[in-house]
């Protein structure tokens, strides 16, 4: 169980990021009647434009488990609440390791990721803010970019298929800057390696939001400067050895 109270008491490491928009951003939602746009872009109170933290973590939490498997750590089935839960009564092999067993949960393991972000049975010890644009909202014009829907059988337009997007101005360089809050590890007798294995899985991350393939939401970062230890390192290099 989590007690707000005492959390507030917890000093959390922050790592402060910022994301430097090389194209344009396409992160938003279908509908709004302030614009002309079938999909607005995504605005906070003050209409800054924004990167929600729910598409970051999710997209964080997937490229830091592309790298656990790559070090050889068995890691669970996410998004599916069945298949992240561990009951040690039917484990898989991979998972029967001393490194998944978490104080206080004596029924089910939690891989590495799991046990930074959280699943059904675990809470997750990191808390993500919205990436929030520092350019004046007086500066940014609305741009509407056009699209259409394609049949890829017919490999032709199809009919009123027509729509508007609206995404951030073209190769403005806009900065979205927001803070990653981490809270101790559920083991402390092991080393913490949350932050180097976030660290790594940001550098993964070349484009946000929608379009993509269409040249939408490519980025870079700036991110500080971290000290990994080296028993973080040969921690996380156990990961094929059982």
């Amino acid at each position: 169980m989590i007690w707000l109270q005492e959390l507030s008491r917890v000093e959390t490491p922050l790592i402060t990021i910022t994301a430097v928009i090389d194209t344009a951003l396409c992160v938003g939602a279908g509908g709004s009647s302030a614009s002309l746009a079938d999909k607005s872009i995504v605005r906070n109170a003050e209409r800054n434009l924004l990167i929600p933290a729910s598409q970051l973590k999710g997209r964080l939490r997937h490229e830091c488990e592309k790298i656990a498997r790559g070090l050889g750590w068995a890691i669970s089935e996410s998004p599916s609440a069945e298949k992240m839960v561990i009951r040690r009564g039917n484990a898989p092999v991979g998972f029967q390791r001393s490194e998944y067993e978490v104080p206080g949960y004596g029924e089910t393991y939690h891989c590495l990721i799991s046990q930074i972000f959280g699943d059904p049975v675990l809470p997750s010890r990191v808390m993500f803010d919205d990436l929030i644009c520092t350019e004046d909202p007086e500066n940014l014009p609305e741009v509407l970019r056009p699209g259409v829907t394609i049949n890829r059988r017919r490999r032709t337009a199809e009919e009123k298929k027509l729509y508007f997007l609206e995404t951030s101005p073209v190769n403005a360089k806009l900065r979205f800057t927001g803070e990653i809050h981490i809270q101790p590890s559920f083991t402390l007798d092991r080393p913490d390696y949350a932050k180097a294995i976030i660290w790594a899985g940001l550098h993964h991350i070349n484009a946000l939001g929608g379009s993509k393939s269409a040249g939408l939401g490519w980025l870079n970062w700036e991110l500080p400067e971290i000290k990994v230890d080296e028993d973080i390192w040969q921690f996380l290099a156990k990961g094929g050895v059982n």
